[in-house]
């Protein structure tokens, strides 16, 4: 296969009291017609450690040094896997890095072209604690949520958490969290302390976003209907497997992307638009207006682990008496997982987890040194408005220090 690598600028950097650490710093685009690829994953080949590209197709790679020699990989749904050398990528220094889109079908298990989209998804479904750990495992992630109302961005918080789960064994309780988090670093914005954050639920945050993971909760219909109405198209390619596309349009709208050979849910893409009221406050009454998820799992040591989330809700607030809409607001919701440690032994004890109650109120000083060397999704051009909303009370750096 071919690749092509531009020259441009790959940084070498070495991290105070954090050992030897290299960074990569680049952008994936699609061969053809140099369009940025959002939220392809990249990493080391056989490791599990990576980052994705943020919504311009770039990305910031922090890996260890020891690492220089294995093999590189960025993977995107629809494309042929990039994989070269990472030290050859050190050498060449480059800036763009090309996909080629996937017209082949790879060879794989023969699977018979009379399975319908429901019979793949019922197979996907049972299969789930199969092709997932059914072991412990911990995962150290990238979390961050933004707050925005109207058009302007009122809060921003991030935060390094460790997540440990049992295993991946279907729970009694769909809506009732499995994981322990207990948090690493926090930085947030004063934002928080905006009078419109009071319209957003001031629970945790990111609780709530792992409780949005349908394929981990099994939050799916059981109805017949729904695995009759779950249509097949064309096959696509993701991470070198090919790949089922099933998709769902009716009250709601579902992609889900399953692996030809092993049934494992690779990808999935959810959107409702469904309107339906949801709380009263002050004279007013909200209403659920849409949200979107999207959730990809990515394989390690044979078994599939949460990749990354994102979730992005909408509602808006009316005037009790006259319906009359006051302002609209959004929630967007990101969890990078950066490393995976399987089959552990190590737990996150009652002292450690996380308290319940919302992020911002548990923060912890700002760890300049320990945020240059973490795997977090780079700043995009969205990501510079989304500062210069906040930065009206000052730099954000500056806030980060005093909060």
């Amino acid at each position: 296969m071919r690749r092509s690598v531009l020259a441009g600028l790959i940084s070498l950097v070495f991290m105070q009291g954090f050992g030897q650490t290299v960074t990569i710093s680049s952008r994936a685009v699609d061969r053809d017609t140099k369009e940025p690829l959002p939220f392809a994953s990249v990493g080391i080949k056989g490791y599990p450690i990576g980052t994705i590209t943020n919504l311009d197709g770039e990305f910031d790679f922090h890996f260890p040094a020891a690492y220089a020699r294995e093999t590189f990989v960025i993977s995107m749904l629809g494309y042929l896997n990039f994989e070269v050398p990472a030290s050859s990528l050190l050498q060449s220094k480059a800036a763009e890095i090309l996909l080629e889109k996937s017209t082949t079908v790879l060879k794989t298990v023969v699977v018979s072209d009379t399975l319908t989209g429901g019979d793949i998804v019922r197979i996907a479904l049972m299969r789930l604690e199969s092709n997932h750990p059914d072991k412990p495992y911990l995962m150290d992630a990238f979390y961050r949520d933004l707050k925005k109302i109207g058009d302007s961005y009122v809060s921003l918080l991030e935060a390094a958490i460790r997540i440990h789960d049992e295993n991946f064994r279907e729970p009694r309780n769909k809506f009732k969290l499995r994981e322990r988090v207990q948090l690493i670093e926090v930085r947030r914005s004063i934002g928080y302390s905006n009078r419109f954050t009071s319209y957003f639920d001031e629970d945790n945050l990111l609780e709530e976003v792992l409780l949005h993971n349908n394929i981990r909760y099994r939050q799916f219909p059981v109805e017949d209907i729904f695995f009759e109405s779950l249509s097949r198209k064309k096959n696509t390619t993701y991470d070198d497997h090919e790949v089922f596309v099933v998709t769902y349009n009716q009250e709601f709208r579902l992609t889900l992307f399953i692996d030809v050979k092993t049934f494992g849910m690779l990808h999935m893409e959810y959107e409702n638009n469904t309107v339906q009221p949801i709380n009263k406050k002050r004279g007013l009454i909200s209403k659920f207006v849409g949200i979107k998820k999207t959730i990809d799992y990515k394989y390690y040591q044979g078994k599939l682990y949460l990749n990354y989330m994102e979730v992005l809700s909408k509602i808006n607030w009316y005037d009790l008496n006259t319906d009359r809409l006051r302002f609209e607001t959004e929630l967007a919701q990101h969890l990078l997982i950066n490393q995976v440690f399987p089959e552990t032994e190590e737990r996150i004890g009652i002292t450690a987890k996380m308290r319940r109650y919302g992020l911002q109120y548990q923060d912890q000083p700002y760890n300049k040194p320990f945020w240059d060397s973490y795997n977090v999704i780079k700043d995009s051009p969205l990501d510079r408005k989304i500062i210069a909303d906040l930065e009206r009370d000052g730099p954000l750096e500056k806030q980060f220090e005093k909060y």
